[in-house]
């Protein structure tokens, strides 16, 4: 359960004509402060899923049918497994049978793929609609409902077909978080962990000391974790939008993560598990690079088995394991003309952005892989 009570001072991601705020604390769902300022419009459309809307989108409604006329709720398959045309196309779906204009509103209520989508369907529907994020689970809060990422799957790739689109606003409740399953508060805790060693040590160590009241879901705990994340990722996104340099040191432990996923099958393994153990496997290729030492890989390690995520890499092919995660990484949108490219620790609290030898990246795999 979680103890305690947070409010905090809203966060914003500086954009120009595209600001927004990010709002963080507990009950917000609720209060009717949270969506004053927002667009007005006839309609708004609630994107969720079979899992959240039937706990959180009664109360999102009521709160929103004192601003918009007809507020409709589409409930969308849950899991990753489901990022895809198909179900994107639900939403286009409801929008039109809804005859819902170019002033309709959405609202992404959900985690990271409800997010995703919902962004995408607003970025593409008449060419753009409004649409606000409110994020139900520990990744999309600390992570991917800020910035303006949006996106589905392909086969062969994750997150290949999208659009930078930001939202209206961010709304943060960490009282969400009270009904998250055990697994999903890990995989959150992984894209928590990924900004202390690209941006701020100091979270780090602090994690270390909090890993237990983070997983016991202390809200003041969970407040400090998300407001920090917010603060980095805005920081980095309102210097590179559009991922042309900076933003890409985000994909920490990102490149190995997605080739696990979708090695795997999308939904075999959490988002946040296939980061967490990507998180090592390029930890320790930032080592053999020369770039950290091997107390730094470990220390890393450590820290993420405690957060309950895995450290050590399934193999995805029986006969050549290391080529069949370097065939997936080269579709990662960061490569270049074949050529992977990965965010490496060049010192504790700074990243970059660089290739490796095929040579190199094989042994990183072979020793962070399960034995065949």
């Amino acid at each position: 359960m979680i103890s305690g009570s947070a409010a905090i001072q809203p966060l914003h991601i500086p954009l120009g004509d595209r600001s927004y705020p990010i709002l963080i604390g507990s009950g917000l769902l609720a209060q009717a402060s949270s969506y004053a300022g927002l667009p007005r419009a006839s309609q708004a459309l609630i994107v969720s899923n079979e899992t959240v809307a039937p706990l959180y989108a009664e109360t999102l409604r009521q709160q929103l049918g004192v601003l918009y006329a007809r507020v409709h709720v589409v409930a969308l398959p849950d899991g990753e497994a489901y990022k895809d045309w198909q179900t994107l196309n639900r939403i286009f779906d409801a929008l039109l049978e809804k005859a819902c204009d170019r002033k309709t509103v959405l609202y992404a209520l959900g985690g990271g793929v409800v997010g995703d989508m919902t962004g995408f369907a607003a970025a593409s529907y008449m060419r753009g609609i409004p649409f606000v994020q409110i994020p139900t689970t520990l990744l999309a809060q600390v992570d991917s409902s800020v910035g303006g990422k949006t996106a589905i799957n392909h086969p062969l790739g994750k997150n290949m077909i999208g659009a930078f689109y930001q939202p209206q606003r961010v709304i943060c409740d960490l009282d969400t978080l009270r009904t998250l399953p055990e697994r999903e508060l890990s995989a959150g805790l992984a894209e928590v962990i990924k900004y202390g060693p690209i941006a701020d040590m100091a979270l780090l160590d602090w994690l270390e000391r909090h890993m237990d009241a983070l997983r016991a879901r202390d809200v003041s705990a969970l407040a400090h974790a998300v407001r920090r994340s917010c603060e980095i990722k805005a920081d980095v996104v309102g210097q590179d939008e559009r991922e042309s340099g900076l933003r890409a040191i985000l994909n920490f432990g990102h490149t190995f993560g997605h080739a696990i996923e979708a090695g795997l099958g999308y939904g075999a393994w959490l988002h946040g598990e296939g980061v967490g153990c990507g998180m090592v496997m390029a930890a320790t290729l930032s080592h053999r690079l020369g770039l950290v030492d091997a107390a730094f890989v470990q220390r890393l390690r450590v820290l993420i088995e405690r957060a309950g995520l895995p450290v050590v890499g399934p193999v995805l092919n029986a006969d050549d394991n290391a080529g069949r995660y370097l065939e997936l990484m080269r579709l990662d949108k960061k490569s270049e003309a074949g050529e992977i490219k990965f965010v490496v620790i060049e010192a504790p609290g700074r990243a970059g952005v660089r290739g490796a030898p095929d040579a190199l990246v094989r042994e990183v795999i072979d020793a962070c892989c399960l034995r065949q």
